[in-house]
Parts: C-alpha cells; structure tokens; sequence
C-alpha cells in the first residue's frame, strides 16, 4: 500500500489501517514504503493486528525509522527511486491517501501495467489517475477497494 507520510491526516490513516488488517485477512502480504509514519504505518499496524506479514521497503540504507513491527525490512539505499521496486514487488498497487510520493508511486505502477487502485484521494487525483490509464479502480470504501484487489487478483 503506498501513501503519505507525515502530510497523512488521521482520516486517511484509519482507513489505511482498516485496509491493512482486511488485505492480511484475506491472507495476502502488505508491502508499504516502511516508514514509521503515515499511511505506511498505519496499514503495517492493521496488518500486523489481524496477524499478516508485513514487508517495508526502505529508501534509505539502514532500518532506522522504520515501522518496528515489519516482518522483513529491506534497506534499499536507493532514495526515491525504491518507488520502482515498491511497485514491481507488488502484485496490485493501493494508493490511500494523496501526495506526491503516492503520485510517483502510482504513476510508475500505470506505466508498468500494475492494477492500481486508488482510495481517500481527491476528486482531481482521482481523475488525473483515470486520465492516465482507464484500468485505474477508484474505491470509496474499504469494502470496495477489497473487491477490486480480489478482481485484479484473478486476472
């Protein structure tokens, strides 16, 4: 799941959480940025609590920072660009909440034929993503944004 940081408001947070914990549920790894704020927190945390694994991986080369309750850290040295191996690592890409790091992230998942699914964004982005690639999915609901993983999940 790829979101926010620190710009992470706590609406976007819960529902990275609920989103977490139901995708760990359906027995299914979270990859996040690894990041100890934010969407990236709040999704390892729902995960971790309905008992999933939990994968970050890091731009920077050591673990420090991190969410302390990841499964596997993967220190990547990399900067901003471990968006790309965020994003082929993943069989579907989640964009919760709205930023620019999220835009890189999913920008790079359309470019590379990854099904995206977008949720807690605003009107604009939600258009600027389907403007960009029609087989992007916007989800209102946690419910809805589990249905369309499951759906890209079969293809």
């Amino acid at each position: 799941m790829m979101g926010p940081g620190e710009g992470a408001d706590p609406e976007t947070c819960a529902i990275a959480y609920d989103l977490g914990a139901q995708i760990a549920q359906a027995g299914w790894v979270v990859l996040t940025g690894g990041r100890n704020v934010g969407v990236m927190r709040s999704a390892t945390l729902g995960a971790k609590q309905a008992g999933g694994l939990t994968v970050g991986i890091l731009p920077e080369d050591t673990a420090v920072g991190t969410v302390p309750e990841l499964d596997v850290v993967i220190p990547t040295g990399l900067g901003q660009a471990r968006n790309v191996v965020n994003v082929l690592a993943s069989q579907v890409v989640v964009g919760c909440g709205w930023g620019a790091g999220t835009t890189a992230e999913l920008a790079l998942a359309v470019k590379f034929h990854k099904p995206v699914i977008v949720i807690q964004m605003p009107p604009v982005a939600e258009d600027f993503f389907r403007q960009l690639s029609p087989q992007v999915r916007v989800a209102h609901t946690v419910t809805e944004a589990m249905a369309y993983i499951r759906d890209a999940l079969k293809s």
